[in-house]
C-alpha cells in the first residue's frame, strides 16, 4: 500500500492508448494506400496488355489460343494483384518490426541479439530452397490454367458443333485430361507452398528455443544484468523479430503464383508491336486502281502459299476471286488489308505502295463483309453504327433498309434499341445482315466481300446482290465466292490455284476456255441443269 506510483501508471496508459490508436490509424492508412497502388497497377497492367494485343501483328492473335490470351488479361492480372497486395503489406510492416525489434534486442544484450540474428537467415535458406521449387510448379500451373482456359472457350464457343457431331463424351475426355493435368500442377504448386510456413517456424522455434537457454545461463550466472523480466522481454521482442519472416512464409504460396502469373503477363507486354508508322503519311489518292507486283508470301517460312502474284485493276472494276479451298483467296485479301505482310513484291494502291502509308489509311479504304459474322455486345444501332459513331438513326434505319435488315429489327423487343445477344436471339442469316448494312452505311470506297451472303435465304440473297450492285457502282470491289452463280457480272475473274492466277477473265471467256474454271463451274452446277 502507498507504493503505487498512479501518476506514471496513467501516464504509461495514455502513451499505450496513444499508440494503439496511432497503430490503427497508419494500419488504416496502409491498407487505402496499398489497395489503390495495387489496383491501380493492376488497372495499368490490364490496359497496356489490351493496347498491346490491339497493336500485335494478326498473325500473332491467329497462333494464340484466344482463351489462353483471355486467361492472361483477367487471371493472371488478377492473380499478379493479389501477390503485390500480400506483398507490399507484409514488406512494409516486416521491414520495420524486424529493424524496431532488432534495435530494441541490442539495447537489451547485443549477445543475445546477435544470436538471434546469426540463427534467422536459416529460415531465409529453407524458404529460398523451397521457393525454387514453388516457382517452377506456380509456372506450370499458369500454364495449365491458360490450356484449361484455353479448351473451354473453343468448347463452348463451338457449342453447336460439339453437338452436332455428338461430340460430348470426346470432348469431356480432353477436358478430363487437361484438368487432371492441372490438377497435378495445381496439387504440386500448392504442396511445396505449404511446406514453407512449418519450415520456418521450425526455425523460429529455435531461436526462441536459443534465447530461453542463453538468457537463463547469463541470468544464472549474474553477468551483464540479465534479470528473468529481461529474458521474458527479450522472448517478446524475438518473437517480433521473427514474426514478418513467419508472414512472409504464409503468403509465399501468393507470392509464387504473382510471379508465374506475372511471367505470362509480361510475355504479352513484350510482344512485338506492328512497325512503327509515325513517319508515313495516310493514303488519301483519289484512284482506286491496285497493282500487285511480284508478291510472294507464306504463314510459314517452309512453305509459300502465293508465289510471285501479278495483277493489274482498274479503277471501279468488279473483281472476283474463286479457287478450291486453300488456294490463297483469303490470303490475298489478307495482303491487301495489310492483315499480313508479304514476303516480298508490292501492293500498290493508285500507283502508290501501300507499305509507304499508314495501315490505317489503307484499311479504311476498304469496306469488309465477311463469311464469318462479328457483333459486339450493344444495341442494333451501335453495332450498325460500328464504323460510323456519328450516324444518325435515320442513316442507320436508311441504311438497314438497303441491307433488308429494317423488317425483322422494327420486330424486335426494342426495335433498333435492343442489346444484341439479350433479348434479341438472332439467326446467323440476321446477324450477316447487320453487317451487310454496317458497310451499306459507312459507304467505303472500295469493297471486300468474302462469301458476304453465305447465311442468307436466296430470295433475301437476289435482294442483296441488287443492294450490292448498287452500292459497287464506280467502287473497286473484290469478291471471294464459292457460289459461281453470284459473280457472273465480275468485271474480272481470277481462278487460283495454289497461290498462283491460273486464268483470268470474264465470266464467258473463261466458259469458252473450258479450263479449270470450266471444270469448276460445271462440277458446282452438273446436277441443277445451270449453265
Amino acid at each position: 500500500t502507498g507504493q503505487v506510483d498512479y501518476a506514471a501508471l496513467l501516464r504509461y496508459a495514455a502513451m499505450l492508448l496513444a499508440t494503439a490508436i496511432g497503430s490503427f490509424v497508419f494500419t488504416r492508412l496502409m491498407a487505402l494506400f496499398t489497395n489503390k497502388l495495387t489496383y491501380a497497377t493492376v488497372r495499368d497492367l490490364r490496359n497496356d496488355m489490351f493496347e498491346k494485343l490491339a497493336h500485335v501483328p494478326i498473325k500473332t492473335i491467329d497462333n494464340t489460343p484466344h482463351g489462353d490470351l483471355i486467361s492472361r488479361v483477367v487471371n493472371d492480372v488478377e492473380q499478379v494483384g493479389e501477390g503485390l497486395l500480400q506483398g507490399i503489406t507484409q514488406l512494409l510492416t516486416g521491414v520495420v518490426t524486424i529493424l524496431g525489434t532488432l534495435a530494441i534486442m541490442t539495447i537489451l544484450n547485443v549477445y543475445i541479439a546477435l544470436v538471434v540474428v546469426v540463427i534467422t537467415p536459416l529460415s531465409h535458406f529453407v524458404a529460398g530452397f523451397i521457393g525454387k521449387r514453388c516457382h517452377s510448379s506456380f509456372r506450370k500451373q499458369a500454364e495449365d490454367r491458360g490450356e484449361l482456359s484455353g479448351l473451354i472457350d473453343e468448347t463452348v464457343g463451338e457449342a453447336k458443333l460439339v453437338k452436332a457431331f455428338c461430340y460430348e463424351d470426346e470432348a469431356r475426355a480432353r477436358y478430363e485430361e487437361v484438368n487432371a493435368k492441372a490438377y497435378e500442377s495445381g496439387f504440386q504448386s500448392q504442396f511445396y507452398g505449404a511446406l514453407v510456413g512449418p519450415c520456418t517456424r521450425f526455425v523460429n522455434g529455435v531461436v526462441y528455443a536459443a534465447v530461453c537457454i542463453i538468457g537463463a545461463v547469463v541470468a544464472v550466472s549474474g553477468n551483464m544484468g540479465m534479470t528473468v523480466g529481461r529474458i521474458a522481454s527479450f522472448l517478446q521482442y524475438a518473437n517480433q523479430y521473427t514474426k514478418p519472416f513467419n508472414e512472409i512464409s504464409g503468403v509465399v504460396t501468393e507470392l509464387a503464383a504473382a510471379i508465374a502469373a506475372a511471367r505470362r503477363v509480361f510475355e504479352v507486354t513484350d510482344l512485338a508491336a506492328e512497325s512503327d508508322e509515325s513517319q508515313l503519311s495516310p493514303l488519301t489518292h483519289d484512284d482506286d486502281s491496285v497493282e500487285i507486283e511480284a508478291l510472294s508470301f507464306g504463314y510459314t517460312p517452309d512453305k509459300t502459299l502465293i508465289q510471285n502474284l501479278n495483277l493489274n485493276v482498274s479503277d471501279g472494276m468488279r473483281v472476283a476471286i474463286v479457287g478450291p479451298t486453300g488456294c490463297g483467296k483469303t490470303t490475298l485479301i489478307n495482303l491487301l488489308m495489310r492483315f499480313y505482310e508479304p514476303d516480298c513484291g508490292d501492293v500498290r494502291v493508285g500507283g502508290q505502295s501501300i507499305y509507304d502509308h499508314t495501315r490505317e489509311s489503307v484499311r479504311a479504304r476498304y469496306g469488309m463483309v465477311l463469311q464469318d459474322t462479328w457483333l459486339t455486345a450493344a444495341s442494333v444501332h451501335d453495332n450498325i453504327a460500328y464504323g460510323r459513331e456519328d450516324a444518325t438513326r435515320e442513316e442507320v434505319e436508311s441504311a438497314a433498309k438497303a441491307a433488308f435488315a429494317h423488317s425483322f429489327i422494327k420486330r424486335l423487343p426494342q426495335g433498333y434499341d435492343t442489346p444484341i445477344g439479350d433479348a434479341a436471339a438472332l439467326s446467323e442469316g440476321e446477324r450477316q445482315l447487320l453487317c451487310i448494312a454496317r458497310i451499306m452505311l459507312t459507304r467505303p470506297p472500295m469493297l471486300i466481300l468474302d462469301e458476304a451472303t453465305s447465311s442468307i435465304d436466296t430470295r433475301t440473297e437476289i435482294k442483296i446482290q441488287r443492294a450490292f450492285a448498287h452500292i459497287m457502282e464506280g467502287r473497286t470491289c473484290f469478291i471471294v465466292a464459292h457460289r459461281l452463280s453470284t459473280i457472273r457480272n465480275a468485271d474480272l475473274i481470277l481462278v487460283m490455284r495454289e497461290g498462283n492466277v491460273v486464268e483470268q477473265g470474264t465470266h464467258e471467256q473463261l466458259l469458252a476456255q473450258k479450263g479449270f474454271y470450266s471444270e469448276l463451274y460445271n462440277a458446282q452446277f452438273a446436277d441443277s441443269g445451270i449453265s
